[in-house]
């Protein structure tokens, strides 16, 4: 009896980094382990992408800095990178569009894998071109990695906050692509599930992803702490805190930056709403 092939994926995290900790880079670990266990998946690689400067959340400081912070905190990683790309976009950038621009560069570069170097740049270029409309053919190609979103359960307790997301964003990422979520104490990942009509059609699409060893990191605790003067070191990868201690990054005054300013999703939802 044939062997059956494992399916290449790649995990994708969308966030703020605001900054990097140690459980930020955990998740992956946590979540390729549980992928590979079910004997379908080979987690080929993990994608951090900050998101830009235009999201304007409250205390989020530059991009340049978030983005740096994690290519320091991966440098050592044999499989997790950063990208840049949607760091650099003068507007905001819904996730659904990001994941859609990174599955079109997985599929650009599957597609050139033993071709010219200018041959592989029309390629990409052309496929960055109708990203938008990638066909299901296209995604469904076989030996082609699937793409999915890694993220927290708070991520899927969002969906259901008025303007925060668009419907048929959900639906195209829990449906067309895929969640691996990990969770953390005080939050139930199935619960929101069953509650969402949507989240449930898909739910053989969603890797609910559990950690037992608790670890309630968060990037709003650590930098509180550093605003407070306390350490926070092992929080974060020692490369992460000598940046931030170098720069003196976070501070009382950088966490009043948007502080009355409404955030990306609601100014563009709401207002489309009206």
């Amino acid at each position: 009896m044939a062997l059956q092939q494992k399916t290449k994926v790649v995990l994708l995290a969308c966030g703020s980094f605001n900054p990097v900790t140690n459980m930020h880079l955990r998740m992956f670990e946590l979540a390729r382990d549980h992928l590979e266990d079910t004997g379908k998946y080979r987690v080929v690689r993990g994608i951090i992408s900050p998101v830009g400067d235009a999201y304007k959340k409250k205390g989020l400081i530059e991009a340049c800095h978030r983005v740096e912070m994690a290519k320091q905190a991966t440098e050592n990683s044999s499989w997790i990178t950063v990208d840049d790309w949607e760091s650099q976009q003068a507007e905001w950038v819904e996730t659904a569009k990001v994941v859609r621009h990174h599955h079109s560069e997985l599929l650009s570069a599957e597609q050139n894998v033993d071709e010219a170097d200018t041959v592989k740049t029309v390629k990409r270029r052309r496929v960055e071109e109708n990203e938008d409309a990638c066909s299901s053919a296209d995604h469904n190609r076989p030996g082609a990695p699937e793409l999915k979103l890694l993220c927290g359960a708070d991520v899927l307790e969002s969906f259901s906050v008025p303007n925060l997301w668009k419907p048929e964003d959900i639906e195209e990422i829990v449906g067309r692509y895929g969640l691996v979520c990990v969770t953390r104490g005080g939050c139930d990942a199935e619960k929101f599930v069953n509650q969402s009509d949507v989240l449930f059609q898909h739910r053989k699409n969603i890797h609910i992803v559990r950690e037992w060893v608790t670890n309630d990191i968060s990037a709003t605790h650590v930098r509180r702490s550093l605003r407070r003067g306390r350490s926070v070191r092992y929080l974060l990868p020692d490369r992460v805190l000598d940046y931030i201690q170098d720069r003196c990054l976070y501070s009382a005054e950088s966490e009043k930056k948007y502080t009355d300013v409404i955030l990306a999703p609601f100014q563009r939802y709401t207002k489309n709403t009206e």
